[in-house]
């Protein structure tokens, strides 16, 4: 039927609302390393800007270093000035070979404008599968509408897509409360 294929094709971009969250929230700093923190941060290789982890291994040493070693030691300067510009807040040491990226301490301030942005990102991830919901309600309404599917039709469908967007929202709030518990412990 063709009202199964929509839900299951809506279903799917849900999914994919909730993957873009889960990666927003990893590119967030909490205070410990993790090598997506460096996911966003573009450098400038021979012109293409690249992501750092296609150029250079990240380890975690430490729970708060990182430690990046490019495979072309020429591109260091490059890497340092992009982590430099980006939004990290972190100062780079490099000894030639290796740069060191040590994640200060999160201040409680610092901490209360994560939350704010994790919960910003959270609805914005909402609003998309709010969104998702709305386009397939306004299809089959259209369906029923041109007389393809009857009114129970409808009602079923329009429960069981009210049922999915509940499961998908309920999913980007656990993340939240994770990522806020994150965040908060000191």
């Amino acid at each position: 039927m063709l009202v199964n294929a929509k839900i299951a094709e809506a279903e799917s971009h849900m999914k994919k609302t909730v993957e873009l969250v889960k990666k927003e929230f990893a590119s967030l700093r909490a205070g410990r390393a993790t090598p997506a923190l460096l996911d966003k941060v573009l450098v400038s290789y021979y012109g293409t800007p690249t992501p750092i982890n296609q150029l250079a291994t990240i380890s975690v040493p430490e729970p708060r270093l990182l430690v990046i070693q490019p495979w072309d030691k020429t591109i260091l300067p490059e890497i340092e000035r992009a982590i430099l510009k980006s939004d990290l807040g972190i100062t780079p040491t490099s000894d030639g070979t290796v740069i060191r990226l040590a994640i200060p301490q999160l201040t409680q301030e610092r901490r209360a404008e994560l939350v704010k942005v994790v919960k910003k990102k959270a609805e914005e991830g909402r609003v998309a599968i709010r969104n998702i919901r709305r386009e397939l309600n306004d299809k089959v309404k259209q369906q029923q509408k041109n007389g393809e599917i009857s009114e129970d039709e409808l009602r079923r469908t329009q429960d069981e897509i009210q049922k999915l967007t509940d499961k998908y929202i309920k999913e980007i709030d656990q993340l939240v409360s994770t990522k806020e518990q994150e965040i908060m412990q000191v």
